[in-house]
């Protein structure tokens, strides 16, 4: 009896423990759901006229089609929205329109692994084979996927041949098996080089559907999406949707070229997030605020990885492309898939974000020299600088 006493006495306190847990969780959701709607208050005729000038420039002069988002200190100084969502249509652009975010989905999906090292479930120098004994790559690691250090080639160009169904889209663990059957000869060898590629962060989200057992759609809406407070971004496969639900369509430089979805639209991780220029907004704060990884875990996602590769002001970290001069540190990506093209910056000391989401995938988004220079911060386009570092201009 008083064994059958204690099992009801603990159950009851431990019924009591979970349900005060449950509800400091829900309190704090709640708090925080306030906090990022005040974050995101803008009132349009306030909004910063030098930048509201640049920007209507580039909408008429370089063909900007797409939504911007300027923020400074937390606060937003500038959104808007330009032209069309799907120009066959005449469909207007939201500022809650989501687009597919292209490459701007691998400091997301960095993000992600990065979760999983800091809960003691992977490890930054941990073998691919590890995971997936059936990898035909030897020593290949978590570490050089996230640097674009693993000579992996690009799925993107030896799978046309590959797939059989061109209608159905491919899912990572797809692609995993024709690299174990197929075994197409690497670019180089593991970290002897920088060499950009999707394949990299297409293995990071087949690792965390293995360590997880949770699809890499579901892993990411549960602890970075939600948590960041982004009620409008998703993970769209072509594997799971016959047409991707989103209502922005990508065009390829002029507006007869809608860019059609097709099988590669299926593998996700390296591209396949779709989000709007608010979410990542509150995904910069989210980060900033550290509720979703540590600090020195951060701070080692934004240091640069590749100084034997990449010399100057450029770098890459951990999902990011990085750029440092000085005091000035400033992390973003750059995004080009299916006619859309993107750029998210965030400017670590200075404490500005923008984000550039377009559905014309034209040259547009290389014009913004002015734009940085309006908001006095470095400005962040490769080709603007020499070999020593110097600004050079357009």
């Amino acid at each position: 009896m008083k064994q059958l006493l204690k099992l009801f006495l603990f159950s009851l306190i431990s019924f009591a423990a979970c349900s005060s847990a449950n509800e400091k969780k829900a309190k704090k959701i709640k708090e925080q759901a306030i906090t990022d709607s005040i974050r995101l208050l803008y009132t349009p005729r306030e909004a910063d006229k030098e930048i509201d000038a640049f920007m209507q420039k580039l909408h008429q002069k370089s063909g900007f089609n797409g939504n911007v988002l300027v923020a400074k200190k937390g606060k937003i100084i500038y959104e808007n929205t330009f032209g069309w969502a799907n120009y066959l249509l005449k469909d207007s652009l939201t500022i809650k329109s989501p687009f597919e975010l292209a490459s701007v989905s691998k400091p997301l999906t960095a993000t992600g692994i990065l979760l999983l090292i800091q809960d003691g479930k992977a490890k930054l120098d941990q073998d691919v084979q590890t995971f997936f004994p059936d990898f035909p790559y030897e020593g290949i690691t978590i570490r050089m996927l996230l640097t674009h250090r693993s000579g992996l080639i690009n799925y993107v160009y030896f799978t046309d041949n590959l797939w059989p169904d061109k209608k159905k889209g491919m899912t990572n663990m797809d692609v995993m098996k024709i690299l174990s059957e197929h075994k197409p000869a690497a670019y180089s060898k593991p970290d002897a080089r920088f060499h950009y590629n999707n394949s990299n962060f297409m293995v990071l989200a087949a690792i965390i559907e293995k360590i997880t057992g949770q699809s890499f759609t579901v892993f990411m809406k549960e602890r970075i999406f939600e948590p960041a407070g982004m009620k409008n971004t998703h993970v769209y496969s072509k594997a799971d949707y016959e047409k991707i639900p989103t209502h922005v369509v990508g065009h390829d430089k002029v507006w007869r070229r809608s860019v059609v979805q097709n099988f590669h639209d299926g593998p996700v991780g390296d591209k396949g997030i779709y989000s709007t220029v608010e979410d990542l907004f509150l995904f910069d704060r989210a980060l900033r605020d550290g509720r979703l990884i540590n600090q020195s875990l951060q701070d080692s996602a934004y240091a640069p990885h590749n100084q034997k590769s990449m010399k100057g002001v450029f770098n890459y970290g951990f999902g990011w492309r990085t750029f440092e001069q000085g005091k000035e540190h400033v992390v973003y990506h750059t995004g080009w898939w299916h006619g859309f093209k993107n750029l998210y910056v965030r400017d670590l000391e200075n404490d500005i974000t923008i984000v550039l989401l377009s559905n014309m995938a034209n040259g547009s988004l290389m014009h913004l020299d002015g734009l940085y220079k309006v908001l006095k911060m470095p400005v962040i386009r490769q080709g603007a600088y020499n070999g020593s570092g110097d600004y050079v201009g357009e």
